[in-house]
């Protein structure tokens, strides 16, 4: 019998507080960033301290300190999209959208034109032209009333320590750790966080941050606990003092006494269970309480990540990032390289389907080899398909890659960025074209479904013209997000207004749904909102077919559905249609998830 009783953890009991009053124990309160509980010995993170020389230069010294600069520019942007690879690597290409931001303030001509005037006007030296520059930006989103904006000021300053490190050439530090630790720091930066040994990581505890601060979102992505925004206060817990990390509460006790520890092991026993039980969902239908099925599957950008995605359950793969094979290297794949690994995902996934998105390049994503032009506005301009079919001596050996894998399972091609039917018809053309140079090459071939990403305004209106030409649709909330409410996710002045559950991003699904549904086509959603457990309700409600997301968020995502009705998630997505805002289709939901009191709120 499938599991239908919800999970909730139990409520805490007055043992903490008592015990506290009575000076048994020390107790620091912060915000519980990621759950779960860890017990174990605190090891600082001693942040590099910025020393400069301040004196003036002369006149003369003026460009070779511009030179400096320019120079730092360049090793930068080189080691943070080093940086963002690794972590899409290993945590996942959202928890990789860290570093876009850094990587966009490299090019802020604001920031940067700052930085050169302290050189040529104030004859800074430029290690203190940057940290001058840097914290006048920094000091303006600090003190921003909003606390997203304040965290943003974290970027700035770690662009900044970043920049100085390479124009007065120290090297680069990090914390090894070689055994598990619990890891204090002021702030944990993306910096900071992608180099640290994640295997020794018991969890994070910050003086600063909140919810959507870098070292919560890399905690939640390497699913453990954190606390943040605790206090200066924590600086009195010394290295090696045993201290427990509620993340939960947002609660760090330091020094626990034998009973307080044995209360939080059975805490963390119990949350262990839970999550086992969670475990046994893997195996179990995707369908609601009143037998309405939806396919939930996996994000995935490389074949290593097929492991997680199995491990969690995923029926199959709905959206397999191509670009993360053309990343961190000199040179572009061959065909050979590209079929190999298309093949191992597909043979890993035993005939489910395996949706292979073609690449994906522009934008926030740049390969250096391929010598892409400088662009005003890169989102809108020479990317993902458009590129594609400009060059085909990129796009055809992977799409023969593609049809070569098709003769090993069920392979689906999906393209990105369409925003027309010329668009479609060029890259279908293109399709045909590789088919024919595949047979006759002599390789098998099976059969490939054709889909696109739903990103554009302009794709999602046009759904019904789309339909004829395609099997499937697949909507990528991310840029459809960005394009329809006119906000670049990667600027850090404007992306508080990024909002997924904005009344026009559900509207326009709603049409697509509508649409391709009359089409007798089926759709997905594969943008960061599919794996949202505020959304999923909705997105099921409105008709979504499919579901695809990181694979950590598969048994929750499945654990949530499988407690509701599918005639009760068509009611809330009739509310949130109704609704003015994104905070009110936020608030919906929040009191729905509450109502059903599942541990995953």
């Amino acid at each position: 019998m499938g599991l239908r009783a919800p999970f909730f953890l139990p409520r805490e009991k007055s043992i903490i507080e008592v015990n506290v009053g009575k000076g048994m124990d020390i107790m620091w309160k912060g915000i519980g960033a990621s759950p779960g509980i860890a017990i174990g010995q605190v090891q600082w993170l001693i942040a590099w301290e910025v020393g400069v020389n301040k004196e003036k230069i002369s006149s003369q010294q003026v460009n070779e300190h511009l030179e400096r600069f320019e120079h730092a520019l360049l090793q930068a942007e080189s080691e943070l999209n080093q940086l963002r690879e690794k972590t899409a690597r290993e945590l996942g290409y959202q928890e990789a959208r860290i570093f876009d931001a850094h990587l966009f303030l490299l090019k802020d001509p604001l920031l940067i034109d700052a930085i050169k005037e302290n050189i040529t006007v104030k004859l800074l030296p430029v290690s203190a032209a940057i940290i001058d520059a840097v914290e006048v930006f920094a000091s303006f989103f600090a003190t921003n009333p909003d606390p997203y904006l304040q965290e943003r000021a974290s970027d700035i300053r770690d662009v900044g320590k970043r920049l100085v490190r390479i124009v007065t050439g120290q090297p680069e530090t990090r914390l090894e750790l070689v055994e598990p630790k619990i890891v204090f720091a002021h702030d944990l930066t993306p910096s900071d966080t992608a180099q640290l040994n994640k295997a020794n990581v018991l969890a994070f505890v910050t003086e600063v941050g909140g919810k959507t601060s870098h070292s919560a979102i890399m905690a939640r992505a390497l699913e453990i606990p954190a606390v943040v925004g605790v206090g200066n206060d924590l600086r009195k817990i010394a290295n090696g003092t045993t201290v427990i990390v509620d993340g939960f509460k947002g609660l760090i006790i330091c020094n626990p006494s034998a009973r307080i520890q044995e209360y939080y092991k059975k805490r963390q026993r119990l949350y262990e269970q839970q999550l086992r039980e969670l475990d046994r969902l893997r195996d179990l239908p995707a369908e609601t309480l009143d037998g309405h099925a939806i396919h939930l599957v996996a994000n995935i950008g490389t074949p290593r990540d097929t492991e997680s995605a199995k491990r969690y359950g995923a029926s199959g793969i709905g959206l397999f990032r191509t670009e993360f094979l053309y990343m961190d290297r000199d040179d572009m794949p061959g065909e050979e390289e590209q079929f190999r690994a298309y093949v191992e995902v597909v043979k890993a996934f035993n005939n489910q389907p395996v949706t292979i998105r073609t690449l994906d390049i522009g934008g926030d994503k740049y390969l250096p080899y391929l010598k892409l032009p400088a662009e005003a506005n890169p989102f809108l301009g020479w990317r993902a398909l458009r590129l594609c079919l400009d060059t085909p001596e990129l796009f055809l050996p992977q799409l023969r890659a593609i049809w070569r894998a098709s003769a090993f399972g069920k392979v689906r091609v999906m393209f990105p960025m369409v925003s027309s039917i010329d668009e479609l018809r060029a890259a279908k053309q293109f399709l045909v074209q590789a088919r024919e140079q595949t047979i006759a090459a002599g390789h098998p071939i099976g059969e490939i479904e054709v889909g696109i990403m739903v990103e554009t305004p302009a794709a999602a209106i046009l759904t019904d013209i789309l339909a004829p030409e395609v099997d499937f649709f697949s909507i990528g909330t991310n840029d459809l997000t960005q394009y329809t409410i006119a906000v670049d996710r990667t600027n850090a002045q404007v992306s508080h207004l990024y909002e997924s559950l904005n009344p026009a991003v559900l509207r326009l699904i709603k049409t697509v749904v509508d649409l391709a549904h009359h089409h007798h086509k089926w759709v997905a959603v594969c943008g960061e909102l599919g794996g949202d457990l505020l959304a999923a309700p909705i997105l099921l409600g409105l008709g979504v077919d499919e579901l695809s997301m990181n694979p950590a968020s598969l048994l929750k995502i499945k654990g949530l559905l499988r407690q509701l009705t599918f005639t009760h998630c068509q009611r809330l997505a009739n509310k949130a249609l109704a609704c003015s805002t994104a905070d009110e289709i936020t608030n919906l939901a929040k009191k729905e998830l509450r109502a059903i009191k599942t541990m995953f709120r």
